[in-house]
């Protein structure tokens, strides 16, 4: 009897508990939690509109657009740094897509680097190149490369919707 009694309940309990285990750490058990939906906004530069995926923490700021085969047009990633007129440099480790890199200082555009290639296949980390602002600045845009030419944004223009 006392068989019969204890065995659903213990098996009740260890399944409870392993849910519970689940839910606090899935990566335990092969599971991967989802990543959060990215922050997405939508900013202005002379009157025309993208839509921006924030990287505004150190993992998103590092990984960028690593990886991804596709950026949608008229769509980029906006990287927000820690503080305001630091000198960041970026490089093209593991893109996929070129693009046009907008570096943005007091929301005013101070630095365009345009249609920035992929890195060559196989190319060692120390082998590729460096993309620096000349000046300081608080705010990174990445687009497609040539958005800068189609739409033509300049060096000057400012920024709003942010």
């Amino acid at each position: 009897m006392i068989k019969q009694l204890f065995l659903p309940l213990a098996g009740v309990a260890a399944f409870i508990v392993f849910v519970g285990l689940l839910v606090k750490d899935p990566s335990k058990f092969g599971f991967v939690k989802p990543s959060p939906a990215p922050i997405q906004k939508t900013i202005k530069i002379a009157e025309k509109s993208i839509k921006i995926e924030l990287a505004d923490t150190p993992e998103k700021r590092s990984r960028g657009l690593s990886g991804r085969s596709l950026l949608e047009e008229n769509s980029g990633m906006f990287f927000t740094f820690d503080s305001k007129d630091t000198f960041s440099s970026f490089w093209m480790k593991d893109m996929a897509i070129p693009i046009d890199i907008i570096w943005i200082n007091d929301d005013k555009i101070v630095k365009i680097d345009k249609n920035v290639p992929v890195p060559i296949a196989g190319a060692k980390d120390s082998d590729l190149k460096l993309y620096r602002p000349d000046k300081p600045i608080d705010y990174v845009l990445e687009v497609n490369a040539g958005f800068a030419d189609k739409n033509n944004i300049t060096v000057g223009q400012s920024l709003s919707g942010l």
